[in-house]
């Protein structure tokens, strides 16, 4: 005789669908929302999570700023009182997740006020942005914000970080509790690059936004001393025009990004860079440009800054420049045009960078790895 189990107030809390309600910074144009929330979301629906995704800049905004570099006030007033209007809910919901901030350049009074209410909530960072207050040229801003995101880890239920120089920060901000998350790739769209059929030119690339271009133009003397030992073109996915003159006499080929298109262009990488300077926001940085570069089998050369170090020391899957550690880096490689020379002139070498770079991906820099991990920072909150 079949007798129906007994499902039990337990079984059926299991199963009961939760809800969360997620602040992201960005729509999916913009990279740090793309990575560190957006492709989480289907996971996380996966596993009984009903979402409801509230993003305070939308595509129109994006792309006004990347192509005029001047922010509409009018806009951001639009945007920051659609979210006020968001926050109100907030606790109807059983997680609430935030992107580094609720209301950029604004104290942190909505975090604090989330906390005094009881909602505890998720915040993320995959940037310092808490140099954004304290290192601001602006005095008014260092005086009244400084502490902002110390608030907000503070205020926080739990803090997830993309490294360990943004956990520090939240250790001396009292959180109170931490969670490391690097910042890493879908790896159901990546696969390893064709082998490129012969060819009489190295291509060196590098994938951002017209944001970021800017940190190109530390390497344009280099590629300068380069191109007149080999033949290089220069591959820039994601940069605009502006960036022509300072690599004027270089073969440069600008690659309009498109979330369908990266990983194709990408391939057609024989090395993927990523230059920054020793700065305190450049050291939030999650490096993962290289981590995209590495899904495709693309050795890999970086500045010797932040997190770039543990990726590419941690994996030995390229060079990093200006480095003072022979463990990682001869001499030879004091300047990107040496680093390039030392990684091409030796072709065992090239193959190991590219064999250890998928093999790091496939064990800690997928989403497929990290994501349980997320999950359950949403289940124990």
């Amino acid at each position: 005789m079949w007798v129906q189990p007994n499902t039990g107030p337990f079984v059926k809390e299991h199963y009961m669908k939760k809800s969360a309600l997620v602040f992201c910074k960005y729509s999916r144009m913009g990279a740090s929302s793309r990575l560190r929330t957006y492709q989480y979301l289907p996971f996380l629906e996966q596993n009984n999570y009903d979402i409801d995704v509230s993003c305070l800049y939308d595509d129109e905004y994006l792309l006004t700023y990347y192509q005029t570099r001047k922010r509409s006030v009018t806009k951001i007033a639009t945007c920051y009182f659609k979210r006020l209007i968001k926050v109100f809910s907030a606790y109807k919901y059983d997680v609430v997740y935030i992107e580094k901030e609720l209301f950029p350049f604004l104290p942190a009074v909505c975090e604090r006020l989330l906390c005094y209410l009881g909602v505890k909530y998720i915040v993320d960072y995959d940037d310092a942005v808490f140099h954004n207050y304290d290192s601001s040229k602006n005095w008014l801003v260092r005086l009244f914000l400084s502490k902002k995101i110390d608030v907000v880890m503070k205020s926080s239920g739990v803090v997830v970080v993309g490294n360990h120089y943004l956990c520090d920060r939240a250790i001396s901000a009292g959180a109170k509790e931490i969670q490391t998350l690097p910042t890493v790739i879908d790896a159901s769209r990546y696969s390893v690059r064709a082998q490129a059929s012969s060819r009489d030119t190295l291509v060196i690339g590098w994938i951002g936004s017209p944001y970021t271009q800017k940190y190109l133009l530390a390497i344009a003397d280099d590629m300068r001393a380069l191109s007149k030992k080999i033949n290089i073109t220069l591959r820039f996915i994601g940069a605009n025009e502006h960036i022509l003159p300072d690599f004027h006499g270089l073969n440069v080929e600008l690659i309009p990004w498109s979330e369908e298109t990266e990983v194709e262009s990408i391939q057609s990488f024989d090395i993927g860079i990523m230059p920054l300077p020793d700065e305190k926001f450049e050291h939030g940085k999650c490096g993962y440009k290289l981590i995209q570069y590495m899904a495709c089998g693309i050795p890999v050369i970086a500045s010797d800054i932040g997190v770039n170090r543990d990726i590419v020391v941690g994996s030995r899957c390229g060079l990093l420049v200006d480095t003072i550690s022979s463990e990682t880096i001869s001499s030879e490689t004091a300047s990107w045009d040496q680093a390039v020379l030392s990684m091409v002139s030796d072709a065992e070498q090239y193959r190991n960078f590219s064999r250890n770079a998928l093999e790091a991906v496939e064990s800690v820099y997928s989403m497929q790895v990290q994501q349980q991990k997320l999950l359950t920072v949403f289940n124990e909150l």
